[in-house]
């Protein structure tokens, strides 16, 4: 019966879509070819700054120093970011301010994908729901735009949804073809379905007990942090005033003659790192703030009512062996309704996301029951040989969507990713909501909307097509290059030129030389993974002010491995503070911002905290006797407690050698007191939480270990993380 209901409503929904699939290609054939016969070629639009980019003093003196500008954006996410690009290449005078960095918040914070969203097709068809199978079909434009503008940050990748009931595979198969059929000329790659014994080859971790099958569809993924930073730069170079920490704090007004009226006219802004306040005046103010929009408009008008509802959404990162190399999964009904995401990113594996509403603040931060919630449901679909543990988690973080309200929702699953476009009686245009991968359509409407209501002199948007920073000279076989031209290593190379392009020989040419016969160039912050040293000489010309700009949006070790990240900090702090000339109260503060960050925002709680929290040892006698015993190994005085020079002893004994500051990290993460020793209690706790599961691959759990099984024939034992969390 269920089944029937099923597919009669599949049916008449399909019948539905089908019905006006037809008139919407149409409309969308000829809404693109009247914008292509207007487009001028990218390379007739102004590049004043197509050698080098201004410096950031050099954008806050054309903020202060302008008469007044035609459009002042505020906020520097994708939706403001994609704002100011399409205003300044319509030939407006355009400036943007963001109060933190670039991508600094929600945009920085996805799931990664850039997709339609295959659930908002269901519910389209389902509840016959026009609009929303317009967003799907919008969104799946802008996705293949998307994936064209900027090939060195994004591409396709397929995603499994596993299916474990027969009558399911018809079912999901006819809704993932639709979404191809929505998509039309834009389609990436045609859906497909899989037997049972080919979901397992491509997908081993799956659990196998009662899998029918699969279908495999296509969406596509990006860097998100530096697709964002890509916009930001690209307008940048065509000539808009773009400038991070630099906070509104009013908006400036002034009376219409004609109608006594007040109208905005620009916003009085303080450079945060400075602390020097200035106006920016312009004939228009878009509010671009995201989860922050009601504040820049009761700062217009403190009578207004909200219109945005925020959701949070947690993600968490655990080690690349969780998920195939290039498959995604899709969980489509979690235990509460939810879908989570499976999906593989720079090596590691990502999943998400929940959906809670949430309090606005500048730094989520992702709840323990979230996390928790995520690795149940991850359970649900690996194979039972697969042991998910909590200690797996290497970073974890929350973003706040600005999800626009919906008064009949009784909560905010239901509510629609779709945008708003908002005029207010004095002239602040406000864009809320929508989707990642339509920011470019939503700031074209946005400008649209700012142009008529302020009778600016501009033509239809130009940014369809239009290619951003470093995608212009990618080709996929771009890291060869610069491998055989500069000496880096293959993979720091495939690293350099999927984050910056054609941009990618900047970077390598500011490398410094190893000293060693190979690589070349190319110090690495951290030997896990490819980011290299230059790189932070690199984002300061992109801008990054702090620490946390670095680990967090211009490399995104801060998102990969938290650790790792803390362990890169000093020399990141090292090497900003040399270029930026901070002192060494500056810096000292800038490693504490940065590591208040990791054990805030993105979830960072130590091994030494997890311990703490499961501070009752629970082993059973024969295993205290055991390890006991192999701490003992290196405690021949029976102190009680080990030092780095025990560990260099028993090592030198097996003639093993390890770096004396790897030594002191290793200790470091064990050592609760911070008295620069682990004592048996402390190892103890370690090895109760290694049991639990809290703590994973302990790299001095692994290394005493080593030592008592006598390998002293294997040669120098590996202690860098193999999955480790947080």
């Amino acid at each position: 019966m269920a089944f029937r209901k099923v597919v009669k409503g599949t049916l008449i929904g399909g019948g539905a879509v089908a019905a006006v699939f037809g008139v919407s290609q149409l409309l969308e054939y000829r809404k693109t070819q009247s914008r292509l016969a207007y487009v001028e070629a990218q390379g007739e639009l102004k590049m004043p700054f197509q050698d080098a980019l201004p410096t950031r003093q050099e954008q806050l003196n054309m903020l202060r120093d302008t008469p007044e500008f035609d459009v002042l954006v505020v906020g520097g996410g994708a939706t403001g970011a994609g704002c100011a690009l399409d205003a300044i290449t319509r030939n407006l005078k355009t400036a943007l301010v963001e109060r933190n960095d670039f991508s600094s918040g929600t945009s920085s914070r996805s799931t990664k994908l850039i997709h339609g969203g295959v659930r908002y097709l269901q519910k389209a068809i389902m509840n016959l729901d026009y609009e929303q199978y317009m967003m799907v079909k919008e969104a799946l434009e802008e996705r293949s735009n998307l994936l064209d503008i900027a090939p060195h940050l994004s591409a396709p990748l397929p995603i499994m949804l596993p299916v474990y009931k027969w009558w399911q595979l018809p079912y999901y198969w006819a809704g993932i073809k639709m979404y191809d059929v929505v998509a039309g000329s834009k389609c990436l790659k045609s859906s497909y379905v899989l037997s049972k014994s080919k979901a397992l080859e491509l997908f081993p971790m799956l659990k196998k007990d009662k899998l029918v099958g699969a279908i495999v569809y296509y969406d596509g993924q990006h860097n998100d942090a530096r697709m964002n930073l890509a916009i930001a730069l690209s307008a940048a170079r065509h000539g808009a005033a773009v400038a991070n920490y630099t906070e509104v704090l009013e908006l400036l007004k002034s009376t219409d003659p004609k109608t006594g009226t007040e109208k905005v006219c620009g916003a009085r802004c303080r450079d945060v790192v400075t602390g020097q306040e200035f106006n920016v005046r312009a004939k228009c103010v878009i509010n671009a703030t995201g989860p922050f929009t009601d504040s820049l408009r009761k700062m217009d008008n403190q009578a207004t009512a909200n219109i945005c509802q925020p959701s949070a959404g947690v993600h968490i990162v655990i080690p690349g062996y969780y998920s195939p190399d290039n498959m995604g999964l899709l969980d489509p009904a979690t235990s509460d309704g939810r879908v989570i995401f499976f999906l593989p990113w720079e090596k590691m594996t990502i999943a998400g996301t929940t959906d809670t509403p949430t309090d606005v603040t500048a730094h989520p931060i992702p709840r323990e029951e979230d996390i928790n919630f995520i690795l149940n449901e991850v359970r649900n679909y690996l194979s039972a040989d697969v042991e998910v543990r909590r200690g797996d988690v290497l970073a974890a973080w929350s973003g706040i969507r600005p999800l626009v309200t919906d008064p009949n929702s009784k909560d905010t699953q239901s509510i629609c990713r779709n945008h708003i476009v908002n005029i207010s009686g004095s002239g602040l245009v406000t864009i809320a909501g929508g989707k990642w991968t339509t920011y470019r359509s939503m700031a074209e409407e946005t400008l649209d909307a700012a142009v008529k209501a302020h009778s600016l002199t501009a033509g239809p948007s130009r940014t369809m097509g239009l290619v951003l920073e470093g995608g212009k000279d990618w080709t996929p076989t771009l890291y060869i290059r610069l491998v055989q031209d500069y000496g880096l290593e293959n993979e720091v190379a495939q690293h350099l030129a999927a984050t910056y392009g054609g941009k990618s020989y900047d970077v390598a040419k500011m490398a410094q030389v190893t000293g060693k016969r190979w690589p070349i160039v190319g110090k690495r912050l951290v030997s896990e993974f490819p980011y290299i040293e230059s790189e932070v000489l690199y984002a300061i010309k992109e801008y990054a002010c702090t620490a946390i700009d670095v680990i967090a949006r211009r490399t995104r070790l801060g998102f990969l491995n938290v650790q790792a990240a803390d362990e890169a900090l000093p020399r990141i702090v090292e090497i900003m503070a040399k270029e930026l000339r901070w002192s060494e109260q500056k810096s000292q503060e800038e490693l504490d911002a940065a590591k208040k960050f990791l054990h805030q925002e993105m979830g960072y709680k130590t091994r030494a905290e997890q311990m703490t929290k499961a501070s009752e040892i629970s082993l059973n006698e024969q295993e205290v006797n055991r390890y006991k015993k192999r701490f003992y190994r290196f405690d021949k005085e029976s102190k009680g407690f080990i030092t780095i020079v025990d560990v260099q002893q028993v090592l030198a004994r097996l003639s093993m050698q390890i770096d004396e500051n790897a030594l002191h990290e290793i200790l470091n993460e064990v050592d609760l007191n911070k008295n620069g020793q682990v004592e048996l209690d402390e190892f103890l706790q370690l090895m109760s939480a290694v049991k639990k599961g809290q703590v994973s691959d302990s790299r001095l759990a692994i290394l005493m270990k080593t030592v008592e099984e006598g390998l002293d024939q294997r040669g120098p034992v590996s202690v860098d993380r193999s999955g480790g969390g947080v």
